[in-house]
């Protein structure tokens, strides 16, 4: 029996405590996520928002979004932080899902979640011409840094713990790993 690809109403009708996404017509249904997941994602977001989206005390040039609703030809995927060269962006439109793919994204994995990142979603983004993908496990206290050379992902370095990196697109400043985690007891 062949299974009829999942549609955007397949999305609307899944429970509120659930992030529903569409990849290769499947539908995936995961968890609103723990709080390791969520303090990491705010963390980070509070690190770069400002010098990067902002321009305070860092270059500017970008928009960084939380959870963006990302339509990137019949795949609707969420990752947790995406970001876009304000060159290519200049603002954000006023849109339910995105369909101009990022420059940078970041997907933070949870056990529920960390296979459909890595094996499903990341060739999608790759199709797409995300330049910049980071995986972030608060699990292991690790930061993966991809970079797109063609049409793969080259995995650029593996931070991990208390290091303080300089991570592409955003090596302009230091970010500190330990501010992904510290708040976890």
């Amino acid at each position: 029996m062949t299974r009829k690809p999942a549609t955007y109403a397949d999305l609307e009708a899944l429970p509120s405590n659930q992030v529903g996404e569409i990849v290769n017509g499947e539908l995936y249904a995961s968890p609103r996520p723990a709080s390791r997941h969520v303090l990491a994602a705010s963390h980070l977001q509070g690190e770069l928002h400002g010098p990067f989206d902002r321009g305070r005390g860092g270059p500017g040039g970008w928009i960084i979004l939380t959870e963006p609703e990302l339509h990137l030809g019949k795949d609707v995927l969420v990752p947790d932080l995406a970001g876009w060269r304000r060159e290519r962006m200049p603002r954000v439109p006023d849109v339910v899902g995105f369909t101009m793919a990022p420059d940078w994204l970041c997907e933070v994995l949870s056990p529920s979640t960390s296979r459909l990142d890595r094996v499903r979603k990341l060739p999608v983004y790759a199709r797409e011409g995300v330049k910049h993908v980071w995986l972030v496990d608060p699990l292991q206290r690790t930061l993966e840094v991809f970079r797109l050379e063609g049409s793969h992902y080259l995995l650029v370095g593996t931070h991990q713990d208390a290091e303080t990196v300089h991570a592409e697109p955003f090596e302009a400043l230091p970010l500190e790993l330990r501010v992904l985690w510290e708040d976890v007891e």
